[in-house]
C-alpha cells in the first residue's frame, strides 16, 4: 500500500472492485460534499452533484494515474469541474448571455479555505482529538486504522488480537461515542 490510500483504492475501482468503490465513497464523500456545497450553494443540489461525481468516478477510474497526482486531488477536480458544468447549465436555463455565464464561473471562489474556515477547521480538529482522547486507547486506534488508514475489519481484529465480531462492536460503539461527543 502506498502513502496515498485513495489512489490505491482508485486503482482497484478501475478494475471494477465494488468494495474499493465503497471505501472511496466513505473516505471522500464528506470532502466532496463540502466542495460541491461551496460551489453550488444549496445542499440538495450539492447532494445530487456528489452522486453524479461518484457515478463518474466508477465509470472513469481507469483514467486516474497515480503518477500524476494524489487520489483525493483527482476526485476534487472531478467534483469541481462537474459543479462548474452545473453552474453553466443553471445560467443557460435562466436565459443568461454567454458573458454572464463566464462571469458566474469566474466568480467562483478559489477552492482553498480562507482564514475563517481554517480557524473553524482547527477548532473542529481539536474537538475531534478531544473526543478521540475520551475513547479507550485500543478503540481509538481501531477507529483510526479503519477510517483513516483503510484497514479491513479482519486486519484490525488480527492487529488487536480480538475476534472479528468484537472488532465490529468496538468500531460501532466507538463511532457512536464519537458522534455523541461531537454532538455535545
Amino acid at each position: 500500500m502506498s502513502d496515498d490510500p485513495v489512489a490505491d483504492l482508485l486503482v482497484r475501482v478501475a478494475r471494477q472492485d465494488r468494495a474499493a468503490f465503497q471505501a472511496v465513497y466513505i473516505d471522500a464523500s464528506a470532502k466532496l460534499m463540502g466542495v460541491c456545497l461551496r460551489i453550488l450553494g444549496t445542499r440538495s443540489e450539492a447532494e445530487d452533484a456528489v452522486q453524479e461525481v461518484f457515478t463518474r468516478v466508477w465509470l472513469r477510474a481507469a483514467r486516474f494515474d497515480p503518477e500524476k497526482g494524489r487520489g483525493m486531488t483527482w476526485l476534487i477536480a472531478i467534483a469541481r469541474n462537474h459543479c462548474i458544468d452545473r453552474l453553466r447549465t443553471r445560467t443557460e436555463a435562466k436565459g443568461m448571455h454567454q458573458d454572464d455565464d463566464e462571469e458566474a464561473v469566474a466568480a467562483i471562489a478559489d477552492s482553498t479555505p480562507g482564514a475563517e474556515s481554517r480557524l473553524i477547521a482547527a477548532g473542529e480538529a481539536g474537538r475531534i482529538a478531544d473526543c478521540f482522547n475520551r475513547l479507550e486507547a485500543d478503540r481509538a486506534a481501531a477507529i483510526r486504522g479503519a477510517y483513516l488508514q483503510g484497514l479491513s475489519y479482519q486486519d484490525l481484529a488480527d492487529r488487536h488480537a480480538v475476534p472479528l465480531n468484537t472488532m465490529r462492536t468496538w468500531l460501532r460503539r466507538g463511532l457512536m461515542s464519537l458522534r455523541e461527543c461531537m454532538d455535545a
